[in-house]
């Protein structure tokens, strides 16, 4: 492709709205521009990237068994209230009417749709295993969509749905989306992380997410150096501290705290180490009251919370709702006498005593506390976000907390649809029984700005081979000379060599050139000039390093390919 005749307006500035920098890069580029909130225009260089990582998508899709499937972006909301999803999913969800005053959605997911069709397909245990995948636009009305393409609402999604006729069937399954999900990313040129995660609203009892590792990444991941062990903040384990906990607290009393709402203020106030202020959290929990308790350096992780309390919806209470409560205003909170009926504790705070706690009363605190003989404790239970140097779950190795970028997502759903649908089949004895759900994403747009976040520097995208629009720029220096017939023989052999190339023929100064080939990623930059060519030489560049190199212009070919092994190896090395 000759860049006279592309469509790739390239911005020297960064855009006054673009925060992050995948965004800011790919509106530079010319990859994207944007049409709506959260809503963009893929334009040809942005596009190929697209493309190509939904090539190799495909390819590893189609190599664990997939099959390829393509379904309706409008879904009908009987469907999804069959499931309960209607209600439950939220403002996420885009609803409409048709002009029967039916009611229909936009798709953010897949899991009714493809549940429906089974369920009139499949009858045998014969039909089973099956995997059905495809590659859609998904839309999901973001409350804030931000971060370009990082979190937009509408995206390029891969949604695969595996049936088995069990739970060992559906961890084979598993087992080869796990796989295959770890060879895109290899494939890709991504520096990634597989770690247990939280199911979300898709639902189910088991879950990876996959992580691209970058500082801009807006999730945090706990991870271990010395065994395999991951998950995200969400998910990760707080190991809950040996021992047991001592004896013979003394009796709780009431003492004045005035004006010391927080637990730094409270600690430094009564002289004790924050670690020994005990937080109660008010929340309100599928309609009703619950506290949650977590010790004063700690933060309380509320998915956590909502996980053990088994609750469709959690919501931090209001300053009134606390008020009412406690009859105390915020930061006054405290177990003793509360009149809450569940109120469940971190579970490291059940192997010690002596805490500080709220008094319930505005201005006073109860010092002297044990939560078991002072306290209606409900359970004791993970609440709490690990931290730095926290023990690993599973080897005790201190813990380090790095930010990622959610690419991918595989979740073993169960019977959660499958059941509140009757997806059913015959099986051996000729028993119905009910199919057993699993279900793999991947965000194909967000891999594409996962990558740029990944991998650029001052001047631009540096983008792998794999996901690069072009592998090779080709940059003729001097249009007018015979540096134009050399780039155009030289950019003709790269095709004839299964190198992607795109020539820069512009009547452009080579300063334009040089800034527009870095900014868009290249990998390789092949440059033909006069001058060049009067020394029988040609530069090449390596994007990722910025290392140049002059091959000879006899015998280029050879030289270029032993230099393209050479650039190729070092991203695979990475």
């Amino acid at each position: 492709m000759r860049l006279s005749r592309y469509y790739a307006p390239t911005l020297k500035e960064d855009p006054a709205d673009a925060e992050v920098v995948s965004h800011k890069l790919m509106l530079r580029a010319g990859m994207i521009r944007k049409l709506t909130s959260g809503i963009y225009t893929f334009l040809p260089l942005g596009l190929r990237s697209l493309n190509k990582a939904a090539r190799i998508v495909r390819e590893e899709m189609d190599r664990a068994g997939a099959l390829e499937i393509l379904m309706p972006g409008v879904q009908p909301a009987d469907l999804w209230q069959e499931t309960g999803r209607w209600e439950f999913y939220g403002k996420e969800l885009l609803r409409f009417k048709d002009r029967h005053d039916r009611d229909y959605c936009l798709g953010p997911t897949h899991e009714e749709v493809v549940t429906d069709l089974i369920r009139h397909e499949v009858r045998s245990y014969r039909q089973l295993p099956l995997n059905l995948y495809q590659i859609q636009s998904k839309f999901r009305d973001e409350i804030r969509p931000r971060f370009g393409l990082m979190r937009g609402r509408e995206f390029l999604m891969k949604d695969a749905y595996s049936f088995d006729k069990d739970e060992e069937g559906s961890m084979v399954s598993y087992k080869g989306m796990y796989d295959a999900y770890c060879r895109i990313f290899e494939r890709l040129g991504l520096r990634f992380r597989a770690v247990e995660a939280d199911t979300g609203s898709i639902g189910g009892n088991y879950s990876h997410e996959f992580m691209v590792l970058a500082d801009t990444g807006e999730d945090t991941v706990a991870a271990c150096s010395a065994c395999a062990y991951g998950a995200n903040l969400e998910k990760a384990e707080a190991v809950a501290p040996a021992g047991t906990k001592p004896g013979n607290c003394p009796e709780f009393k009431r003492v004045p705290t005035p004006g010391k709402h927080t637990v730094e203020e409270v600690a430094e106030f009564l002289n004790v180490p924050v670690k020994k202020v005990v937080k109660t959290l008010l929340f309100v929990a599928d309609g009703q009251p619950v506290a949650a308790l977590v010790r004063g350096d700690r933060e309380l992780n509320e998915v956590k919370l909502k996980n053990a309390l088994k609750a469709q919806d959690v919501a931090l209470a209001s300053p009134e709702q606390v008020q009412a409560w406690t009859g105390a205003p915020v930061g006054f909170a405290g177990p003793v006498k509360l009149n809450i009926k569940t109120i469940l504790a971190d579970r490291e705070l059940a192997n010690d005593t002596d805490w500080v706690v709220g008094a319930n009363a505005a201005d006073e605190h109860l010092i002297h506390v044990d939560l078991d003989d002072d306290a209606f404790v409900t359970n004791y239970a993970d609440l709490r976000s690990v931290t730095s140097g926290d023990p690993c779950p599973k080897c005790a190795t201190g813990l380090s907390l790095t930010k990622g970028i959610e690419v991918g997502h595989v979740f073993k759903l169960g019977y959660k649809y499958s059941e509140a649908m009757k997806a059913t089949f015959l099986d051996e004895q000729g028993k119905e029984r009910i199919v057993y759900m699993g279900c793999y994403g991947i965000g194909v747009s967000r891999v594409v700005a996962a990558c740029i976040e990944q991998n650029h520097d001052g001047n631009g995208i540096k983008f792998p081979p794999a996901l690069a629009p072009y592998e090779a720029a080709v940059l003729c220096l001097d249009v007018k000379g015979e540096a134009l017939a050399k780039a155009e023989e030289i950019y003709g052999w790269l095709g004839t060599q299964g190198v992607d190339a795109l020539l820069d023929d512009r009547d452009e100064r080579p300063g334009v050139k040089f800034k527009d080939v870095d900014l868009m990623g290249m990998p390789m930059q092949v440059v033909i000039g006069g001058k060049g060519l009067a020394r029988g030489v040609i530069e090449v560049k390596d994007r990722r390093t910025g290392e140049k190199s002059e091959l000879p212009v006899e015998g280029f070919e050879a030289a270029f390919t032993a230099w393209r092994e050479q650039v190729l190896a070092g991203w695979n090395a990475r």
